[in-house]
C-alpha cells in the first residue's frame, strides 16, 4: 500500500492534544483522556492525560478525538447543481454569461467545505474536464487547502449512451487494446487510480445497470494493465452480472454492489480476496427521494428497488466479512458524514460505521498511514464535542466540530475561528505549508 505522506520540506512544529477521549479508527474500545502529540505532521505519541493541561497544550476535555473522515467515493465538480446554495446563484436571462473559470472557485470552496466537515482524505470517482485534477494540484501546491485527493482522472466505459450525458467524464474505449490505452492514459493525466463501468449508470434513461457493459476479456485487460502499473481499480457495479465480472477479475472495490445480497457467494469472495464494498447509499436516496421530480418515472422507480437492495447488501456483505468503506456520492460538500448515518441506521454498529468512514476508506485507496491514529501516522485528526460512538450524528453538525488537522496542521474548527477556546499554538494553513449532458442527469454520479 502507498505512502499519504507528501514528505514536504518545513513542517509543523509540535502540537499536545490534552484530555480528550480517544478513538482511534481501528474499532477497539475507546480510551478515556489521553494526550497525542504531534511532530513533522506524524503523532508522534499517544499517552495518558494526567492532571492539568500544561501550557501550551490545547484543552480538548469532553471532546472525542478520532481520525478525519474518508470519503471513497466522491465526485468533485464546479457545478452545484445537487448543492442549491453552495455556489453562485444560477444565471438569470439576459445576463452576460459567467466566465467558465468561476467554477475554479467553487472547486476551492468545495476543498475548503470538506475540510470544515472534518473529512481530510477523498477518493474522487470522476470528474469534468480534469477538474479534480486540477484541485489536486492546487492542494499539493499549497494555493488551496483542501483534503488529500486522489482521483481515477476519467471514468474507462464502453462506448454508451452515457457517455452522451457525462461527457468529459468518460474515455470511453471498446477493444482490449482499447481498453488497455484508456488505462495508459488515464495514468498520463495524472490518475492516482482507474474506475471502469461495469455497468450501465442507474440515472441514465438508455443503459440497463444490470448486465455488464464490458466484455470478460476487455474488463480483465483492464484490471492486468492497471495492476501491472502498480494502479488500484475501482468498478462501478450494479447489477449482478457486471459485479460478477468486477469481482471475478480482480478489481479493488466495488463502487455501489447493490446487487450483492442476491449471490452470497461472490461477497464471500469478496472477503477473501480483500475488495472493500462502497455502497453509496445516500446516492439512491437522491435519486428515488430527493431528486425524484427532476428524473423519468422509469429511473425513479427502479432508484426505489435499488434503495431497499442496497440495504439488504450492506447487512448481507458485512454478515459476509466483506470491508465496507463510507462513500457520500452526494452533495453538498460538507455533508458527507450523512452515509456514515445511513450506514449505521441500515445495520452497522456505530463502531464500524466510524471504521468504515477512516481506517476501511483508507483501505479503500490503498493508503496505510491514514484513517487511524496511532504513533507512526499521518496527523489527520477531527475532533468532535459529543460521542460519535453514541450519536454518530454529531459529525453532521458543524458546531461541534472543534479542531480539524490535516498533516499536523490545524486546518478548520470552532477553536480556529475564534468561536471556541484559543490556544498559542494553533496554526492557520499558509501557502506551502501543507500539501493539501443536461443538468438533470447530472445530478447522480455514476
Amino acid at each position: 500500500m502507498a505512502s499519504a505522506h507528501d514528505g514536504h520540506p518545513g513542517g509543523p512544529g509540535e502540537l499536545n492534544l490534552w484530555g480528550a477521549r480517544l478513538v482511534d479508527g481501528t474499532g477497539g474500545p475507546p480510551r478515556e483522556r489521553v494526550v497525542v502529540t504531534i511532530r513533522e505532521g506524524r503523532v508522534a505519541a499517544i499517552d495518558d492525560a494526567r492532571g492539568e493541561a500544561p501550557v501550551g497544550a490545547v484543552d480538548l476535555a469532553g471532546t472525542t478525538l478520532m481520525p478525519g473522515l474518508v470519503d471513497a467515493h466522491v465526485h468533485l465538480l464546479s457545478d452545484d447543481i445537487r448543492s442549491a446554495g453552495f455556489g453562485p446563484p444560477p444565471e438569470l436571462h439576459g445576463e452576460l454569461p459567467r466566465p467558465r473559470e468561476v467554477g475554479h472557485y467553487v472547486l476551492a470552496k468545495t476543498a475548503q467545505a470538506l475540510l470544515e466537515a472534518g473529512v481530510t482524505t477523498v477518493r474522487d470517482v470522476g470528474s469534468m474536464d480534469d477538474e479534480a485534477i486540477a484541485l489536486r494540484t492546487a492542494v499539493e501546491l499549497g494555493t488551496v487547502a483542501g483534503p488529500r485527493i486522489l482521483t481515477c482522472g476519467r471514468i474507462v466505459s464502453a462506448t454508451s449512451p452515457g457517455g452522451r450525458i457525462f461527457g468529459s467524464m468518460y474515455r470511453e474505449a471498446d477493444g482490449v487494446d482499447d481498453v488497455r490505452k484508456a488505462v495508459r492514459e488515464q495514468i498520463r493525466r495524472g490518475a492516482d487510480f482507474v474506475k471502469v463501468m461495469a455497468t450501465g449508470a442507474r440515472s441514465v434513461v438508455r443503459e440497463d445497470p444490470e448486465p455488464a457493459q464490458l466484455t470478460r476479456d476487455e474488463l480483465r485487460a483492464l484490471t492486468d494493465e492497471a495492476h501491472r502499473l502498480g494502479f488500484r481499480v475501482a468498478a462501478h457495479a450494479e447489477g449482478l452480472e457486471g459485479c460478477r465480472l468486477a469481482i471475478e477479475e480482480g478489481v479493488d472495490t466495488v463502487e455501489h454492489g447493490l446487487s450483492l445480497h442476491r449471490e452470497p457467494a461472490l461477497l464471500e469472495q469478496m472477503a477473501r480476496d480483500g475488495i472493500v464494498l462502497v455502497p453509496t447509499l445516500t446516492t439512491f436516496h437522491d435519486l428515488a427521494e430527493r431528486f425524484a421530480g427532476h428524473f423519468p418515472v422509469k429511473l425513479v422507480d427502479q432508484a426505489k428497488r435499488q434503495l431497499e437492495a442496497a440495504y439488504l447488501t450492506l447487512v448481507a456483505a458485512r454478515s459476509a466479512g466483506v470491508t465496507l468503506a463510507m462513500g457520500f456520492d452526494s452533495a453538498p460538500p460538507g455533508a458527507n458524514a450523512t452515509e456514515l448515518v445511513r450506514m449505521v441506521e441500515g445495520g452497522l454498529p456505530a463502531a464500524e460505521g466510524l471504521v468504515a468512514a477512516t481506517a476501511n476508506g483508507a483501505t479503500a485507496l490503498g493508503l496505510e498511514d491514514v484513517g487511524v491514529v496511532r504513533p507512526g501516522a499521518i496527523a489527520d485528526l477531527l475532533v468532535v464535542e459529543g460521542d460519535p460512538l453514541e450519536a454518530p450524528r454529531v459529525l453532521l453538525d458543524r458546531s461541534r466540530i472543534r479542531l480539524v488537522c490535516r498533516d499536523g496542521v490545524v486546518v478548520a474548527g470552532r477553536s480556529l475561528d475564534g468561536s471556541g477556546p484559543a490556544w498559542e499554538n494553533r496554526r492557520p494553513v499558509t501557502f506551502g505549508e501543507a500539501p493539501f449532458g443536461s443538468p438533470c442527469a447530472d445530478i447522480v454520479r455514476p
